[in-house]
């Protein structure tokens, strides 16, 4: 097994803009292995039942919690809660053989504990973020706040995906202003099954992208 920095982090602009959704579009896409490490709540059994219940995943594909913490906020106050401390060392990127998917729990900027913010963490750990935005209004502050937030650390960006009903302007804006590259739009769905999402991630020819993302010096060839 290797540590590598084959794989990405999962991060999103505000609650509920699609973070877990995205993260099995891409363990679908790129037959990846899922990370969560911190898990705020447990409604319907948590984001890693949930991904995996999705896309019927073998346990080799999944990697447990560090953290479990049982109540749905921040979590420094879940973990305060539950009388836990998050520990740094308790969170290094584990081994893994394929491309890594890492979900963080909430924004870049939550704290894990009142002097520990979750892009501090984001830093340690390496690997290139992909920012999970929503596609309608109030989009463009939050996007371009965490954007901010990420360059001023110096951490890799390696695009943004758009999550919801398709805008007529806001890619554009966000793409013009940012200079941060769109990776996918990713539609409304009524169902999501790995079949659908198979079909979606085709439909796009993410294939090619993430090819390109993952291997950028053979691209540039």
């Amino acid at each position: 097994m290797s540590n590598s920095k084959d794989g990405f982090i999962i991060c999103g602009t505000d609650t509920n803009v699609g973070k877990t959704l995205i993260s099995a579009f891409l363990v679908q896409g790129l037959n990846a292995t899922y990370w969560k490490p911190i898990q705020s709540g447990f409604e319907d059994g948590g984001d890693t039942f949930q991904i995996s219940k999705i896309l019927n995943l073998n346990k080799n594909r999944i990697i447990d919690e560090v953290y479990k913490l049982n109540t749905p906020v921040s979590p420094h106050w879940a973990a305060e809660i539950d009388n836990i401390l998050i520990d740094q060392k308790h969170l290094k990127m584990p081994d893994h053989q394929n491309t890594i998917i890492l979900e963080t729990a909430g924004g870049v900027m939550v704290p894990l504990r009142r002097n520990l913010l979750q892009i501090d963490q984001i830093k340690e750990w390496g690997l290139p973020v992909i920012l999970i935005v929503r596609s309608g209004l109030g989009t463009l502050n939050h996007t371009f706040l965490t954007l901010e937030s990420l360059r001023k650390r110096s951490i890799e960006i390696a695009g943004i995906i758009i999550n919801g009903p398709k805008h007529k302007d806001n890619p554009k804006t966000i793409q013009e202003i940012s200079d941060t590259n769109i990776i996918a739009e990713f539609p409304q769905l009524e169902f999501i099954t790995a079949e659908i999402l198979a079909k979606e991630w085709e439909r796009q020819n993410l294939t090619k992208i993430f090819n390109e993302l993952l291997n950028p010096k053979q691209s540039n060839v």
